[in-house]
């Protein structure tokens, strides 16, 4: 009986310290409600402005796509480098320590973004609301037109060298790594009457949208659903390699944080993805398959 007891005590020490120590990448519109007045926490809203003008979850701070795409001009990847990310972090006055909840009005198109250079950033506590504003307002749950405006703070690191794991380059595409584009269909088959047109050799297709279930409240699709369609292609194991790309990164972010939050450790986004790799001299192939 003793001994019984004690593997039991085991067990149950073993999973709660499992789960404590385990990432969460996304959070529910119930979880944000009990949680979003939290001294740690900051809410950041990635729609556009005039959305945000309009109405937006109370206490969110705006940060706009579009600002991240001003700060990025001068580069051909997506990331704005990480000295910019930092600046851009203290002016949200986010800390190092900060629970940080992106959410957006796209399905996490954009908010995906953000969560991506923190990953490279290693900030532990960032996650998703899933269904963003578009669940929150079909919940009813308050909202308000009141602009937030953060308090600076420094966003300490003492190392600002990001972490490479989460960035693929040009030269990784001809790896051992699975490789997704997760553009349209139209951007994967190509154009018959453009040269340098259609994807990756041995790329799969897996769209970014094709995640996101738009008829209910913008959430993402099941887990199960979503791991059997990875299935399909190949993607089986949560340890393998996989590389996701697009056209400029954007859309692809949104597909790493999706594969993230299933509990895949190996992913990369290629963030410069075709906008470099059409006008390099590697091969493209046509057609819908890989």
């Amino acid at each position: 009986m003793k001994n019984k007891t004690i593997l039991l005590l085991t067990v149950f020490i073993t999973c709660y310290f499992n789960h404590a120590n385990a990432s969460i990448f996304m959070v529910d519109t119930k979880w944000l409600a009990s949680h979003k007045n939290d001294t740690n926490l900051v809410l950041i809203d990635m729609s556009d402005g005039t959305q945000y003008q309009r109405f937006h979850i109370p206490g969110a701070i705006h940060l706009p796509y579009q600002a991240l795409n001003k700060a990025n001009k001068k580069r051909i990847s997506v990331s704005v480098g990480s000295d910019t990310i930092i600046r851009f972090l203290g002016l949200l006055g986010i800390s190092r320590n900060s629970q940080v909840i992106i959410y957006d009005d796209m399905g996490g198109l954009n908010a995906s973004r953000l969560f991506w250079e923190l990953q490279r950033l290693k900030h532990k506590k960032v996650a998703l609301l899933n269904g963003g504003l578009v669940k929150w307002i079909l919940e009813g749950r308050k909202v308000d037109n009141i602009p937030v405006e953060p308090k600076p703070l420094k966003y300490n690191i003492t190392n600002t060298k990001p972490d490479s794991n989460p960035l693929a380059s040009l030269e990784d595409i001809s790896g051992k790594a699975t490789i997704l584009d997760v553009r349209s269909q139209e951007e994967y088959a190509g154009h018959p009457k453009q040269k340098r047109s259609g994807h990756i050799p041995g790329a799969q297709w897996w769209s970014w949208d094709s995640s996101v279930d738009f008829a209910n409240g913008f959430q993402h699709k099941p887990v199960d659903n979503l791991l059997d369609s990875l299935k399909k292609l190949g993607v089986t194991s949560k340890k393998q390699p996989v590389i996701v790309y697009c056209r400029s990164g954007h859309r692809a972010s949104q597909s790493y944080f999706t594969l993230r939050n299933l509990g895949f450790s190996n992913v990369r986004l290629y963030d410069a993805s075709m906008a470099e790799y059409q006008q390099s001299e590697k091969p493209l192939t046509k057609g819908m398959k890989p």
